[in-house]
């Protein structure tokens, strides 16, 4: 069985290296996991191993029940805290993960589904993964399915900033401005929290106009119905949105309900950039 001793980087028999300790050029200063972010001392054992990239907080919780963490050789116990000098050692950590790109159609619920409606969980042709992310039941294309819950945070958590890309039609022309108006940002009248009036501004985006009712958006962000809202500021309304681009992940040539695992330089490169 596969150990990872996840406070040290030097390989051994059982084990393999965790990435290395950043943020580390003075004395004293706090590790860091894979995201960057601080792992202060007296953190709870299932958040540092998470932080790690090990397992999900959950999954952690998981292994320490079945008595596969130590802590400086004892069996760790869920509530244990761990300090920066902590030895810390995760066995039967899962290290084999899933990924696929999935052409989600039009006319599926990715999430909450009501009654009646095609849920994606039903449609997919695979079995123990789920989607990350959204694309509302009228829009279609890219989604990627996994068994890691590691990817949902790192991908959908606004901190991060992640491209996606989407094919739009209008049933209008697009007016002379839109572009710029689309790229500088549009108040699509979401709530902010803490003010009084006024609405949720978009970040600045990029648009490639195709033809007179076509065009190209680059986003890195995800409000609910974003570019739908994006539009209708703009006096014109969607007559079909595509995601075909999540970072470097390409919606290709598949087909609605068709899927294409990731594996080799693509997911590589994928993993990479959310620091995974």
């Amino acid at each position: 069985m596969r150990a990872i001793i996840a406070h040290t980087p030097v390989m051994t028999s059982d084990s393999y290296p965790m990435r290395p300790v950043r943020n580390r050029a003075r004395a004293g200063a706090p590790r860091t996991g894979p995201s960057g972010r601080a792992i202060p001392n007296g953190v709870r054992i299932n958040k540092y191993i998470a932080s790690r990239g090990i397992a999900t907080r959950k999954d952690a919780d998981t292994l320490i029940e079945k008595g596969l963490v130590t802590i400086n050789g004892r069996k760790a116990v869920l509530g244990d805290k761990v300090q920066e000098s902590d030895k810390v050692e995760v066995k039967g950590a899962r290290t084999k993960y899933r990924y696929f790109a999935y052409h989600k159609p039009s006319g599926v619920i990715t999430h909450s589904p009501e009654k009646g409606e095609a849920d994606i969980m039903r449609s997919i042709p695979l079995r123990s993964v789920f989607p990350i992310g959204r694309l509302d039941k009228r829009s279609s294309g890219l989604i990627i399915l996994t068994d890691d819950a590691r990817v949902t945070d790192r991908l959908l958590n606004p901190e991060y900033a992640h491209d996606k890309e989407y094919r739009v039609t209008t049933r209008e022309a697009l007016p002379n401005n839109f572009k710029k108006v689309m790229e500088r940002g549009i108040d699509i009248g979401l709530p902010v929290r803490g003010t009084q009036t006024g609405g949720y501004v978009t970040k600045p985006c990029e648009v490639e106009i195709r033809s007179d009712n076509k065009f190209s958006i680059t986003l890195t962000e995800g409000k609910k119905h974003q570019i739908r809202r994006m539009c209708d500021a703009l006096k014109t309304s969607v007559e079909n949105l595509q995601r075909v681009r999540v970072m470097n992940i390409k919606l290709g040539p598949l087909k609605p309900n068709e899927y294409r695992e990731l594996k080799g330089q693509e997911l590589d490169q994928f993993l990479k950039a959310i620091g995974l």
